[in-house]
């Protein structure tokens, strides 16, 4: 099971000496949580201009030695708080990963994207207040001295809310499991089936199948 390393208030750029207990414990709990294995999180500068506190990591799922997706996921934390949090604290995420052509083709693909980020949320019971965010597809197709290379297209999921419980690992443990289903791996729990946020899905969400290896 994968966990950040070293200090967690300084793991993101912001000193511990100077951080707010509040922020310094979102971050302890953050960086104490255990993923599954396939998850490996490594500490990144965190940007300085959003909030006047912030902390980030970056994660990769592997399997059998190959990446299928990676993300980044930034700890927002600013005391005065923000009207368009509706909180003083904020989660920013982005998660990437390549999809095979069968999947890729799926016309409602930005909705199933969503709703694997909603449905993680629910099942590690990571209470999300004001979510927003974008799923996109780009395809790839290569040429010269890349054209033997297969056509690719990948997914992003960017994505934000507010953390209204408290429950800091939850939320991480959350995004982690978006990326290893992104990344084409079943989710670490059973998901719910009523999807209340993309009704047009029918209540059922389509899994998809293992993903090619991400390509550099």
């Amino acid at each position: 099971m994968a966990a950040v390393g070293g200090n967690p208030a300084q793991s993101g750029g912001t000193s511990k000496e100077s951080a707010p207990i509040e922020f310094r414990s979102a971050v302890e709990a953050l960086a104490g949580t255990r993923l599954r294995p396939e998850v490996q999180l490594s500490p990144t500068p965190a940007p300085r201009r959003l909030a006047p506190y912030s902390w980030a990591v970056t994660a990769t799922v592997e399997v059998d030695g190959e990446e299928v997706a990676d993300g980044r996921l930034v700890l927002l934390y600013d005391p005065a708080g923000q009207e368009a949090w509706n909180g003083e604290f904020r989660i920013v995420t982005m998660t990437r990963a390549e999809l095979e052509h069968e999947i890729a083709d799926d016309p409602m693909l930005s909705e199933v994207g969503w709703a694997w980020l909603t449905d993680s949320l629910q099942t590690h019971g990571a209470i999300a207040g004001e979510p927003s965010g974008t799923v996109s597809r780009s395809s790839s197709q290569y040429f010269g001295g890349l054209a033997d290379r297969a056509s690719s297209t990948e997914i992003e999921v960017r994505a934000s809310w507010t953390p209204s419980d408290g429950r800091f690992e939850r939320h991480l443990a959350a995004w982690a499991d978006l990326l290893c289903i992104c990344g084409g791996l079943p989710p670490s729990m059973p998901a719910p089936l009523s999807l209340p946020d993309a009704p047009s899905l029918g209540g059922v969400v389509p899994m998809p199948a293992r993903r090619r290896p991400r390509s550099h």
